[in-house]
């Protein structure tokens, strides 16, 4: 665990929202929470919930019509906190921000690599836009980062581009790009789902080993919660935009308090289970984004739902253990102010 007093990332009421035609989509609605230095901290839900336009949020690249209309994104800098809302996204702090101290390393990394440039090429770019290094000791950075994410013959695989690698190979080229800068921050969105179950064992082994030695902070963002049991130190469990529990790795599995969270745990397939008996699920489907219930996102699939409460009002964020909160009026009676 990181020895900060404060955290390295500090989100508050952080709300995004796009601006359509038809309507006004709240992605992301209310959204609080803290990384720290030396710690996994997973996010969690259905595709949709928000997660991805949360992490799109923290470094200031939500595509319009979408655009963060409430709340504090606060990074611990040496001089102090800066608030990442208040920089303008294209302005030249925020760009040595984005890549150099908050790196991401995306779901899908054939799309984000250059068929026509070579990896090394791709890779050597990165670290001369953030570091002051010669071209020279820019690629000698560049073979030294492939062969410390594992891939073999680091030399040749500079000079290869990225259609030629396999998938593994490809996600840890793309870790390596990650990692470039030295990175405080580093944002893995679904950096598992395009690769098979080995590579995908390899590749948060590699995760940890690095978060460990370089006591990085990692934002782990995952619809698996076999991934996020493995990975996570804290969890945050996301609805519609809206958080609605949050806590420790072991509190979140062991004991989860939100409906939606205990749902989720149910529907892990388990080797003890009967074998020819159906998983459970959850009822219904996520609301379409311009029909959003009224009250708890939720309260449209929950089992504990109470009429004329859980779907008039939303109940807020509240604690309910040391470090573990939830968003549920099973447990509170405080819901949000709007």
């Amino acid at each position: 665990m990181g020895t900060e007093t404060h955290p390295l990332l500090s989100v508050r009421g952080l709300k995004t929202h796009f601006l359509m035609d038809e309507g006004v989509v709240r992605a992301v609605d209310g959204v609080s929470f803290e990384v720290r230095s030396g710690r996994v901290f997973g996010i969690v839900g259905e595709s949709g919930c928000g997660k991805s336009v949360t992490m799109k949020a923290v470094l200031r690249v939500v595509e319009p019509p979408g655009r963060i209309v409430a709340g504090s994104i606060l990074l611990d800098r040496d001089g102090g906190p800066v608030d990442l809302v208040k920089l303008d996204a294209n302005s030249r702090e925020m760009r040595s921000i984005r890549g150099a101290e908050i790196a991401l390393i995306p779901q899908e990394p054939m799309a984000s690599f250059s068929p026509v440039h070579t990896i090394g090429s791709q890779i050597v770019e990165t670290i001369m836009l953030h570091r002051p290094v010669s071209a020279e000791e820019a690629r000698r950075i560049a073979v030294d980062l492939l062969d410390d994410v594992g891939i073999p013959m680091p030399e040749a695989r500079l000079k290869a581009y990225s259609w030629q690698l396999s998938g593994g190979l490809r996600q840890r080229a793309i870790i390596a790009m990650a990692l470039s800068c030295n990175p405080r921050l580093l944002i893995a969105d679904e950096p598992t789902t395009a690769v098979d179950v080995t590579t995908q064992a390899q590749v948060l082994r590699l995760l940890r080993r690095l978060e460990e030695e370089r006591n990085a902070a990692i934002i782990f963002i995952t619809h698996d919660l076999g991934v996020i049991a493995q990975m996570a130190d804290d969890v945050m469990v996301m609805y519609l935009g809206l958080v609605m529990e949050l806590g420790p790795v072991d509190a979140i599995f062991h004991q989860p308090r939100h409906p939606y969270t205990q749902a989720l745990l149910r529907s892990i397939p388990s080797v003890t289970v009967q074998t020819h008996v159906k998983l459970p699920t959850i009822s219904g489907s996520i609301p379409h984004p311009f029909n959003r219930p009224r009250g708890c996102p939720f309260h449209p699939r929950c089992e504990f739902s109470m009429p004329g409460r859980c779907d008039v009002r939303t109940p807020a964020l509240q604690p309910v253990d040391a470090g573990h909160a939830v968003s549920c009026f099973k447990y509170h009676d405080v819901e949000v102010s709007e």
